[in-house]
Order: structure tokens, then sequence, then C-alpha cells
């Protein structure tokens, strides 16, 4: 999850048990079964999110934790306060990099959703099944999960994005169309 949004309410009590959580990930070798956090996919990579970091944090962000980078590896890193323009707030990370952010309205918390170029999938936790559908009517993304995490998937949901998220969709459906050669044969019987 790169952006995370809670209401005002609650958001001084979310940002104290995430940064929390994060702290207590351990990272290491993907291999090992206690690791959660293995390296980026490359060093350029993590020097990259390292750079967008620095980048947030010069224009007024702040950095909850994290941050440090060593190869590849990242370490889990919480923000707040990221101006609307930084590149962390603007791309898509691909990294163990998460925003806070809070807001007013459930309206407000759409529209800094839907304020990217980007649009994977989106997780909205609520009892309110008007919000649910509210999200799901107006958030311009892939797919909306409600009361768990954007990621979760089982392999015959259609997951994928919009916009500069991606093309096409994931899961075994969506795999074998892309595997299948679809051909046409037009007889005319002289």
């Amino acid at each position: 999850m790169q952006r995370v949004f809670a209401h005002a309410s609650l958001y001084d009590e979310l940002r104290e048990r995430f940064v929390a959580a994060t702290k207590a990930l351990k990272s290491g070798d993907p291999k090992l079964r206690d690791t959660f956090l293995g390296p980026v996919i490359d060093e350029a990579s993590a020097k990259r999110l390292e750079t967008w970091i620095g980048e947030a944090t010069a224009a007024g962000a702040r950095l909850l934790c994290g941050g440090a980078r060593k190869g590849n590896f990242l370490e889990a890193s919480v923000l707040e306060n990221v101006p609307r323009n930084a590149k962390l707030n603007r791309l898509e990370a691909f990294g163990p990099v998460t925003m806070l952010a809070q807001f007013d309205t459930f309206d407000d918390a759409l529209a800094q959703v839907n304020d990217s170029d980007y649009g994977l999938q989106a997780g909205v936790f609520t009892d309110s099944l008007a919000h649910a559908m509210r999200a799901w009517d107006a958030l311009d993304v892939g797919g909306v999960v409600v009361n768990d995490i954007p990621s979760f998937r089982v392999d015959n949901m259609p997951y994928g994005g919009v916009k500069r998220s991606g093309l096409g969709r994931e899961g075994i459906r969506y795999a074998i169309e892309d595997m299948t050669e679809r051909r046409l044969l037009v007889m005319r019987d002289a």
C-alpha cells in the first residue's frame, strides 16, 4: 500500500499503530520463514525510492520511520504530509514506502484517491454500505476491495488497474485469453 487515508478523528491513533507495526517488520532473506520484507527488484530501484523519500522530506514531508537503504534493501518507510506534487505521491513506488494522510469527509478521501495518474486497486475500510457503494461508483481504479487491503486477490479475480496502472487484467481467464490466438475462417461456397 502506497497511500493510506484516515479520517481526521482516527488519524493520530492509526499513525501511531501503523508506524509501530512497520518498525516491527523483519527485513532480510526472503527464503527465510520469518522474513516479511525482502529486497526491491534491483539497486537502481532502491536508489530511486531513496531519492523520492529525500525529495519529499526536502519539500516538507515528515519521515516517521525507515528511509535507510543498503544495496537493494530499503527499510520499510512511512511518511506523512507528503506534498501533492511529490514523485512519491504522484508515481507508483513498487517498494516498501507508505504515505499517511488524513481527510475530513468521505468525499475528500475519494478525491484524494482519484488525484493520481494511476489507479490499480483501492481498499476501503467502512461499516457503511453506502460508503462502499459510493467508493465503487466514484473511484477510478481497477478494483475496490471493501474491508481488506487493496492487494487482496485470488487467481480467478480480474486483477489490474486503469489509467497508467497497466493494461488488461491478470487472472486465469485473462491469462488463457492472452495465450489464445483468435482466428477466423470464412468460406463461401462457389
